[in-house]
């Protein structure tokens, strides 16, 4: 079967429906939520419309489209990048490493969702087609990098089997690390409780009581309950986060804008109000088993409201709703003690430069054994009680 990978300058160039039928073809027709909302065309297409990538950014997009005839089989979110920042999975020292040396590291392929740090399908495929889509997407890439003569292909939080694929097409595969909840058969915030240790139940028991007792009220909205109040709070929360780490907003307000007509349905909003004003918020998204955690910030400054709103508050939204896991975003070993387990996430890299490939390759052999060795300490680390999971509601008597 002969296959044509097309370049495109944006995602808008590929109607929705096309899209949507390779990047959540268990969505189709109203059949349910996406296993993520990241890849949707709505998502990314927001990121476009909203000038978030594009120019002045450093994420120009480039999605990638594989035709088998007339139909459209796979495509990819991918961008040429003139840095490395927003990507979670960082190569600065070999951006650094390699300039050093004599060679031009940007600019770069990077498949991956803008700004994003959460697991997901990069390689998107139609139902049918998926050995064949991967493979014609994994090669795709790596003759995009050497006709135009970028130094590699990047493809970040992608998903483990992904990951085995691309390294069996010569991809390099990298693990780097965040916290995770599990719900292990939780009815409620209890049973998940029941479930650490004494003492650490009895410390996350009063980090609650002392968070809530901030002297206002807490709220979980998505849906139509999200008002242009909300979203134009969240903005603020945001480019308060961004302020007091001296980093600059990747997002624009119109993504926010954009977001409420668009996004709605995916999002959950956390927040707290005092004196008739909103005072801090988490902003996390809705996958079909999975709740991510994005954006936080406060105007107010109150023992744990950080730790409710972003964490138990999501714990909580989780149990109710049936879903499996909570991801809760980039870094933090302080979520360990709030029962978010180590775990390694995946990304793959192919380098044009061969001898550059093989260095690459030594290193992050090293990485992983030592991120191997983290996690497993982490792991004891946790606040688990040692013993079997809670039982699930439907097998107790």
């Amino acid at each position: 079967m002969t296959i044509e990978i097309t370049v495109h300058e944006s995602v808008s160039e590929i109607s929705p429906e096309i899209w949507d039928a390779c990047a959540c073809p268990e969505a189709e027709s109203g059949a349910g939520r996406p296993l993520d909302p990241f890849t949707t065309h709505r998502f990314l297409s927001a990121l476009e419309r909203s000038g978030s990538v594009g120019p002045g950014s450093g994420w120009w997009p480039r999605p990638l489209v594989a035709r088998a005839g007339s139909e459209v089989i796979a495509v990819a979110p991918t961008y040429l990048k003139d840095h490395s920042q927003g990507e979670y999975i960082f190569d600065h020292a070999w951006a650094d490493a390699y300039m050093r040396a004599g060679g031009r590291y940007y600019p770069k392929l990077q498949c991956a969702v803008p700004f994003t740090p959460a697991t997901g399908r990069r390689f998107l495929t139609r139902p049918g087609h998926e050995e064949t889509g991967r493979a014609a997407l994994l090669e795709g890439m790596q003759e995009l990098a050497r006709q135009n003569a970028l130094s590699g292909v990047h493809a970040t939080f992608c998903t483990e089997a992904e990951a085995s694929l691309a390294e069996a097409a010569g991809y390099l595969a990298r693990h780097g690390q965040q916290f995770h909840w599990e719900n292990r058969g939780y009815a409620s915030h209890d049973d998940f409780l029941a479930d650490l240790s004494s003492r650490k139940r009895k410390a996350l028991r009063k980090e609650r009581a002392r968070a809530q007792d901030f002297g206002g009220e807490i709220v979980a909205l998505t849906g139509a309950d999200l008002a242009p109040e909300h979203w134009a709070a969240m903005w603020t929360f945001y480019c308060e986060t961004g302020a007091r780490k001296w980093g600059r907003p990747y997002l624009t307000r119109a993504f926010f804008d954009l977001a409420a007509d668009q996004l709605a349905d995916d999002a959950l909003m956390v927040l707290a109000r005092r004196d008739g004003r909103w005072v801090a918020g988490a902003l996390n998204f809705i996958g079909r088993d999975t709740l991510y955690g994005r954006y936080w910030g406060a105007l107010e400054d109150h023992p744990f409201l950080h730790f409710e709103l972003c964490y138990h508050q999501a714990i909580d939204w989780a149990i109710a709703q049936g879903l499996q896991r909570v991801e809760a975003g980039a870094q933090g070993e302080h979520k360990l003690a709030r029962g978010y387990m180590p775990v390694a996430v995946h990304s793959v890299h192919w380098l044009r430069d061969p001898g550059f490939q093989r260095a690459v390759d030594q290193y992050l052999h090293a990485e992983r054994r030592a991120l191997a060795d983290e996690i497993e300490i982490l792991t004891a680390w946790g606040p688990f009680r040692r013993g079997p999971a809670v039982t699930p509601p439907e097998e107790r008597d």
